[in-house]
């Protein structure tokens, strides 16, 4: 899967068609590749989902239509996919600092959000371990919850204190972090915070029983405090692993974090060398 040609054929059908419908689904059939990971593999080697790109080209293009033509705000509202003049006035505001008829009327500092290029460049050359895994199906206890792909590097984390703020880590510890899209082609994703479950014990309420199918995995290590760690071992997967990939693709829209006992490390999840694992489903091509 070559995802740096994939992420630049992208790039370009957004900024071709960036004044009509544009889907995260129809971006993703485009360039050949699920919805599930395209989505995931954009953002981490964008830095942003699709969905704030798309915006944020979309107001920055909206930007200099205001500052240099005459279309009404209105017309320009509905150029770029806003149905009310309220919803572009809100965008527009949060993104330039400025309202559109003040960018309009008066001589004010705009932002620019210039179109991604993909430049190819001598990387990698370094050793990145992992081990593949075959693992039987296994069923988890967990508290799940629904997020939307944009922004959820911020809102997973905050379920997580969440769900030891209520007192859940006492059900379910949270060996496991889960991300489900099976389909892999939804704008939004379930995430499990999950134990291994025995059979003999009650399901709690507020909990949930999933199983998990039997896959081959791809188990990355990481060490450091969470979250940083984990994001930037995902980062090394989308932009160095995968594209380097010749025997195995992707499998199946599941995404598995395993996470060791906070409890033997001075700064529980925080301490420097804290241990952690990212598991991915994959399969020979």
């Amino acid at each position: 899967m070559e995802w740096m040609t994939a992420t630049g054929r992208a790039i370009q059908y957004i900024e071709e068609h960036i004044t009509e419908d544009l889907t995260v689904d129809m971006i993703a059939e485009h360039v050949n590749i699920s919805t599930f990971y395209f989505q995931k593999g954009f953002a981490m080697l964008c830095g942003f989902t699709i969905a704030e790109y798309i915006r944020n080209r979309r107001l920055a293009l909206a930007g200099n239509d205001l500052a240099t033509g005459k279309e009404k705000i209105i017309d320009i509202a509905l150029k770029y996919g806003y149905d009310s003049p309220d919803s572009f006035t809100r965008a527009f505001t949060r993104f330039h600092g400025v309202t559109p008829t003040a960018a309009r009327k008066e001589q004010v500092m705009l932002k620019s959000f210039a179109p991604l290029k993909i430049k190819l460049s001598l990387e990698g050359g370094y050793l990145m371990d992992y081990k593949i895994v075959k693992k039987d199906a296994f069923t988890v206890i967990a508290n799940v919850k629904i997020f939307p792909y944009e922004g959820a590097e911020n809102t997973v984390p905050q379920f997580w204190q969440e769900h030891y703020q209520t007192g859940k880590g006492k059900t379910v510890m949270g060996i496991y972090g889960i991300c489900i899209d099976e389909n892999m082609e939804h704008d939004t994703f379930a995430y499990l915070i999950a134990d291994p479950y025995n059979p003999v014990t009650e399901v709690p309420e507020g909990f949930v029983t999933r199983t998990i199918p039997a896959f081959t995995w791809a188990v990355f290590p990481c060490r450091g405090a969470i979250p940083d760690a984990i994001q930037a071992v995902n980062v090394k997967i989308y932009s160095e692993w995968l594209p380097a990939l010749k025997e195995y693709e992707i499998a199946a829209g599941y995404c598995m974090e395993y996470y060791d006992d906070p409890a033997k490390y001075t700064k529980g999840t925080m301490d420097a060398d804290y241990y952690c694992e990212i598991w991915i489903p994959v399969k020979q091509k």
